[in-house]
């Protein structure tokens, strides 16, 4: 039998130190140590598959808790049938004591019991995610509504870039020849071109003068 462990943190600048002094008791190999800098939203990570990869009937898996396995309910009830019932390994997370596998009492209620404890533990991991998510969500709205804006702000136009609007719009230079004119990428220049040019037509509809 062999012992291996599973890390995950969800970024490079997330520590592990507190996973790794978890399992210091086992004294498992450092090459037998996988970690993933990633997301829990699903399994395909480089080192977990690698991991799945490694591990053989009898062997013993380790994390320290069940949301280091995944987030998902569903993919984390999936994987854990994966490990013990196809892989015929033994997982153990140490922060539930119940969800130890090695603990065989070869009958019924010690499995149904096993369980239920991974599918509430399973769907609470899930359900803090959604929280997440929604809270962000949510967040991110009432910042909109509070005139808050997101992400890269526009790039500051020269001072010359109405004027060479309006001779793209007399037909002396095409878009092209007026973002060079401007020092500017064509895309950039199309597109705050075609901004300005929606802006006047906007504004002459609305001060238009009625029959």
């Amino acid at each position: 039998m062999k012992q291996y462990a599973y890390i995950r943190v969800s970024t490079k600048e997330q520590n592990i130190d507190r996973q790794i002094l978890a399992l210091k008791p086992y004294q498992i190999s450092k090459k037998n140590i996988y970690c993933d800098y990633q997301s829990g939203k699903d399994f395909e990570r480089p080192a977990y598959q690698k991991l799945m990869k490694k591990l053989k009937k009898g062997d013993l898996l380790i994390i320290k808790s069940i949301d280091r396995l995944g987030r998902n309910y569903n993919d984390i009830l999936v994987q854990w049938q994966y490990i013990t019932k196809e892989l015929k390994a033994d997982i153990l997370v140490l922060d539930m004591e119940l969800l130890d596998t090695r603990k065989k009492t070869g009958n019924l209620t010690g499995t149904l019991i096993a369980d239920l404890v991974l599918q509430i533990f399973a769907y609470v991991a899930q359900t803090e995610r959604e929280f997440i998510c929604q809270r962000q969500s949510e967040g991110i709205a009432a910042a909109k509504q509070n005139g808050k804006k997101f992400g890269r702000p526009e790039k500051e136009m020269p001072d010359q870039f109405k004027e060479v609007c309006r001779r793209c719009e007399l037909g002396e230079l095409s878009t092209r020849q007026a973002a060079e004119l401007l020092g500017v990428s064509h895309t950039t220049f199309y597109r705050r071109y075609r901004k300005i040019i929606g802006e006047t037509v906007s504004n002459s509809r609305h001060f238009g003068t009625s029959e």
